[in-house]
């Protein structure tokens, strides 16, 4: 595949993890009622998440109360808010990096530099995906021991809510962004080291010297 391609791959990996990242963060589906057996009790169901939690009534009311103080929160969810917030400004970050050390823009003038840039936005999405997925995968260890051990009710008991699958997509985009841009790299390494190609500046040196 051509550098230009990958990175263009790249590139929508990364949009796509960004909007999952932010629909993790934002929804509160981390924690949802778990099923009863072959039954689910739907009296009363709470959802929660990291900014806030929803009851929904059996009546078709939904309530949703945002978490206020911040210093009465556990501290595994204000880790949770931490990375999952880091995460998304630096897949921000990561999609402007590539974006300027991208072939086929000319925002920076170079090739060594914008594969300098490319390799660095790679670095950025490969740490988001590990923020990203760091108190995904810690919440849903808890979701789960909490489910099968007996410290926990039946009827308080929590499934994986759609916001730690989101996570978990958002995670392994990053990650499969930055491959795709380290390889872009190494291809146009690779071409730009070939006998017989010259970059611009090399090309008007050459030229320069039978004026």
């Amino acid at each position: 595949m051509a550098p230009v391609a990958l990175e263009i791959v790249g590139l929508l990996l990364s949009v796509s993890g960004l909007v999952c990242s932010i629909l993790s963060c934002a929804l509160p589906l981390w924690k949802v009622p778990a099923f009863q057996g072959a039954n689910m009790v739907t009296a009363v169901q709470t959802w929660e998440g990291l900014w806030m939690d929803c009851i929904w009534q059996s009546s078709g009311q939904l309530v949703c109360n945002p978490f206020n103080s911040v210093l009465s929160l556990g501290g595994k969810l204000q880790a949770a808010r931490a990375l999952t917030t880091i995460a998304a400004a630096l897949a921000a970050l990561g999609i402007l990096v590539s974006v300027m050390g991208a072939s086929w823009t000319e925002l920076i003038r170079g090739p060594a530099c914008k594969v300098r840039l490319t390799s660095a936005a790679g670095f950025i999405f490969l740490l988001t995906g590990v923020l990203q997925l760091i108190p995904v995968s810690t919440t849903a260890n808890s979701i789960i021991s909490d489910f099968y051990g007996d410290s926990v009710s039946e009827h308080a008991k929590k499934e994986l809510g759609s916001s730690l699958y989101l996570g978990i997509a958002a995670g392994v985009l990053f990650i499969a962004d930055a491959c795709f841009l380290w390889v872009s790299c190494y291809r146009r390494r690779g071409r730009d080291t070939q006998p017989g190609h010259h970059t611009p500046a090399q090309a008007d040196t050459s030229l320069n010297q039978y004026v």
